[in-house]
């Protein structure tokens, strides 16, 4: 049995990709607020169809972090009923590490993934650089601008931080050097 627990705010309807070969006794909780709260009709039939325990917990907002607070409070209030099944993070957000990190110096099984079928974090990140390369020589910083993209939910935010980093020059140019793999972020 596995927990899924989905930030979708973070993740959208690419979190849910996989949902159709969960098991029965797999559960999906879908953490949403009012950022995040629509699905597709593709989705929706294929959540239907699926044979998961599926529920959805709509949180409050109004702060930085709020979906994540939530989440990983929930989490940990699942560890203590039951903490011999496996609880996974569906999310992008790479700010959940730490909180997997300790968990499981306890020994307990909790991973993050960005979506149902559990493609790691790390496997992800790794693709993402392969691709940031492409774009920027410089090692260190192809990793930062890396690190960003999967930090930053829009366009806006991740320019603003790499500007912040290096300038507005050298920040705009890394930053239009790497447009074509933003295309799915909000903003222009």
């Amino acid at each position: 049995m596995t927990t899924y627990l989905v930030d979708f705010e973070n993740v959208k309807s690419d979190g849910l990709n996989g949902i159709a070969d969960l098991k029965a006794e797999d559960r999906v909780m879908i953490f949403y607020s009012v950022n995040a709260d629509k699905i597709t009709f593709s989705l929706h039939k294929r959540m239907n169809e699926s044979s998961a325990n599926i529920s959805f917990w709509k949180v409050d907002v109004g702060h930085k972090n709020a979906l994540d607070f939530q989440l990983v409070s929930y989490l940990g209030y699942l560890l203590a009923k039951n903490d011999r099944e496996e609880y996974v993070i569906v999310s992008n957000d790479t700010g959940y590490n730490s909180v997997i990190t300790f968990w499981k110096k306890k020994n307990y099984k909790v991973m993050l993934v960005t979506d149902l079928t559990k493609q790691n974090m790390l496997e992800k990140q790794s693709e993402l650089l392969i691709n940031v390369k492409q774009y920027i020589d410089d090692e260190e910083e192809a990793k930062l601008v890396t690190d960003y993209i999967l930090k930053y939910k829009t366009k806006q935010g991740l320019n603003n931080a790499i500007v912040k980093v290096y300038g507005t020059t050298k920040g705009g140019k890394l930053y239009k050097a790497i447009k074509p793999l933003i295309q799915d972020k909000k903003g222009k």
